[in-house]
């Protein structure tokens, strides 16, 4: 098995010398850059494909839950303040005409805080501490169709355009993980699509420059509201504003396609309508903004399967990895990364194509194991929040009730301690052992 020295980006002509490996990883967001991380730390060739160039623009919150903290320490990133990240101490929750700050809960499969910082720039470092792992990182590589073996079905490599005169380059490899996001060009290749009956949400977030940029809590205002017709209409979805520390504020706002206003709904005009109610003074203004109001769409709880077939493997947005209770994506992709890593890995060092298939079918079974149960809650959650009155209900009355609240944070960042814990975690821990793993 080859690995590079030395992490930089390759040239086409480098490419064209080495375009075979032992995995292709197609997606060099958190999920894939953290699949090439733990497959090349474990000593196989990777090969990570990333259709931009880094720095590059991605719609987030920016702001990160303690359970993507404990995978950037898996990956050995720098998280200290020195290097750029801001933390934070945990959620700010508005609502109902009340106002509850939590912290993180105190537990030991976690850390305790959270951290906020931009997407072009995370993604950059997670990207180059996968090289300095040993992947082979080439940016601007757009991958299109993939290359399927007609005898067997399976996909043997994958034909990409690659630099800046878009050469046609093939790239080969026994396994290929897609990390491509939520549209997964990769996986609509192998014929893997959507599936209608899982919630989607969209994503609509800008960014203001803001005295409330060094905020030490990420806030969340529950009552999102439509005010611009003849009456007032609440929507499923949540605000959030998330200081970024450095001179600006992320402010957006996350909506379900419970709604039956989902489609009709101009939702940068929704969250252009939300800033102008904000007290002045924390300049979210248009003249303060500092960048377009982009969206971006949430897949969630599993909503493309199965997750491995043909030697194809679906890790992050293109498996519908998003936690359907908050809309967080970046720890999910990340943990989806390495299970998806930890079962190539056993792959590999079995003796026949049939055990190392048998080790591959695993991955499915994994990931329903470790997250099927809480998913299918939280898709009965997206379910009820689409009613507006239920909203209502329980944002008027839930949070006046801090140890119902503190209850519903665990449950909703999906943060409990598996073994053990306190009572809310044995709770939420049996409802996601009994509910079915679909």
């Amino acid at each position: 098995m080859t690995v590079e020295t030395e992490p930089q980006s390759e040239s086409p002509s480098e490419a064209l010398s080495g375009n075979r490996a032992d995995v292709i990883v197609v997606g060099a967001g958190p999920a894939g850059s953290a699949t090439a991380y733990h497959l090349a730390r474990a000593g196989l060739d990777v090969l990570l494909l990333e259709k931009t160039e880094f720095p590059r623009e991605k719609v987030c919150g920016d702001g990160l839950t303690p359970r993507a903290v404990k995978q950037l320490v898996a990956m050995g990133v720098d998280i200290s303040e020195e290097a750029g990240w801001l933390r934070n101490k945990g959620l700010r929750i508005i609502g109902g005409g009340v106002r509850l700050q939590l912290d993180w809960p105190d537990l030991a499969s976690f850390p305790d805080y959270g951290l906020v910082r931009k997407r072009d720039d995370f993604d950059e470092q997670l990207a180059r501490q996968a090289q300095k792992a040993g992947a082979r990182l080439y940016e601007r590589c757009n991958v299109g169709a993939p290359i399927v073996d007609d005898r067997t079905g399976r996909i043997t490599g994958v034909k990409a355009r690659l630099g800046e005169d878009k050469r046609e380059v093939t790239f080969h490899a026994p396994l290929v993980v897609a990390a491509d996001g939520n549209s997964s060009r990769l996986s609509l290749g192998m014929g893997l699509h959507r599936r209608e009956d899982r919630p989607m949400g969209v994503a609509v977030r800008t960014y203001f420059e803001s005295p409330r940029h060094d905020d030490d809590y990420l806030e969340s205002w529950l009552e999102l509201w439509d005010r611009r017709g003849p009456q007032d209409r609440l929507l499923p979805g949540y605000g959030w504003i998330f200081g970024m520390g450095d001179g600006t504020s992320n402010v957006g706002l996350g909506v379900l396609n419970t709604s039956a206003s989902f489609k009709e709904l101009d939702w940068r005009e929704i969250l252009k309508a939300w800033c102008a109610s904000m007290p002045e003074d924390w300049g979210y203004t248009p003249e303060n903004m500092t960048g377009p109001i982009r969206g971006a769409a949430l897949p969630m709880a599993f909503n493309r399967q199965p997750h491995y077939t043909r030697g194809l493997l679906l890790v992050g947005d293109a498996g519908g990895l998003v936690n359907p209770f908050n809309g967080e994506g970046i720890a999910y992709a990340m943990e989806s990364g390495q299970l998806a890593a930890e079962i190539i890995v056993q792959a590999q060092s079995r003796a026949t194509p049939a055990q190392r298939e048998l080790a591959l079918q695993r991955y499915p079974r994994v990931l329903k194991d470790t997250y099927g149960g809480y998913y299918t809650l939280g898709r009965a959650f997206v379910k009820l929040i689409g009613n507006p009155k239920v909203m209502q209900i329980a944002t008027q009355r839930g949070l006046t009730h801090p140890l119902l609240m503190k209850f519903t944070l665990k449950l909703l960042a999906n943060l409990t301690d598996p073994t053990g814990g306190d009572a809310m975690d044995r709770v939420i821990n049996g409802l996601s052992k009994v509910a079915p793993k679909a």
